[in-house]
């Protein structure tokens, strides 16, 4: 895996920052809320010309796609929720939403996988699980599956 350059770790902070106030209320007001965690953006890498890695929140964990230039936003049309895009990634396909976050202008794409933080203990250990969620979903099916069958 390549380091990303030092512009797009800055452009992952602004959209954490991002994310985080436009989704604000929604967190305060939601029983269902980790109040553990923040709103981050780990484990991107390069993926096909665009930037594929794991967005936590204190609600859920998704997978994220992003064009790899910030300049550079792919049209993605429309936003509503019937508009969707199905990605496969090395271990699969996954059906992506598109979003829009206002305070940016910046256009994503979303995959959510987990609706539920509340187990998890705080940043450390959300950064371990998009770290595991990552290495599974950018590993082959057929080298997961024997690694699945090898630890068993």
């Amino acid at each position: 895996m390549q380091a990303l350059r030092t512009d797009n770790y800055q452009r992952l902070e602004r959209l954490a920052r991002a994310w985080l106030r436009q989704h604000a209320l929604e967190y305060k007001d939601s029983a269902q809320r980790n109040p553990a965690l923040g709103v981050d953006a780990l484990c991107f890498q390069a993926f096909e010309n665009e930037l594929v890695g794991v967005l936590v929140t204190p609600l859920s964990l998704s997978l994220i796609i992003l064009p790899c230039d910030d300049g550079n936003d792919a049209d993605i049309g429309d936003t509503s929720s019937a508009n969707r895009r199905i990605v496969t990634l090395p271990s699969g396909q996954y059906a992506f939403m598109p979003v829009t976050l206002a305070d940016l202008g910046q256009r994503l794409w979303r995959c959510e996988l987990l609706d539920d933080m509340s187990s998890l203990d705080g940043p450390d250990e959300a950064c371990r699980l998009a770290q595991r969620v990552m290495q599974r979903v950018m590993t082959p099916t057929t080298v997961s599956a024997a690694v699945d069958r090898d630890n068993h």
